[in-house]
């Protein structure tokens, strides 16, 4: 009897340590595959509290002008996205049609950093600085 009960403590013995090995390799397989989760929640929640609205809703008026005449603008704003973008006031020297594709292209940029229209520099200098006058009446103090 004393062999098979040095069996019966090695085959349990031996059994336990397979089955804590075991145990212990699906609890850190499960913890390793968990700590990435974890972690893109942590930087989700960093990066959104870090991007705080930056201009209010609404809209909001910039006018802009040169030594070739004067542009106004009426930018709309919604959530942090300018939403829509007109000409208000137009008394440059050169026609408005050399400018009326400038506020799509503030739309889509989400910018007023827009292309200059060949042989309306100044007319597309005094739009941007309007646009860029607007942003800066709606920013967020």
């Amino acid at each position: 009897m004393a062999k098979m009960d040095k069996k019966w403590v090695v085959l349990c013995t031996t059994a336990i340590g397979v089955i804590y090995s075991a145990g212990y390799l699906t609890t850190e397989t499960q913890a390793t595959l968990q700590e990435p989760q974890q972690q893109i929640k942590t930087n989700i929640h960093s990066v959104s509290s870090q991007l705080k609205s930056q201009y209010k809703n609404g809209t909001f008026e910039g006018s802009g002008s040169n030594r070739r005449g004067s542009i106004g603008v009426q930018v709309t704003i919604i959530n942090d996205k300018i939403t829509d973008v007109d000409i208000s006031h137009f008394a440059m020297h050169y026609s408005k049609n050399d400018v009326v594709g400038l506020p799509q292209e503030v739309i889509q940029k989400q910018s007023a950093q827009v292309k200059n229209v060949s042989g309306a520099t100044y007319s597309t200098q005094a739009f941007q600085d309007a646009i860029e006058n607007a942003l800066k009446l709606a920013r967020k103090a």
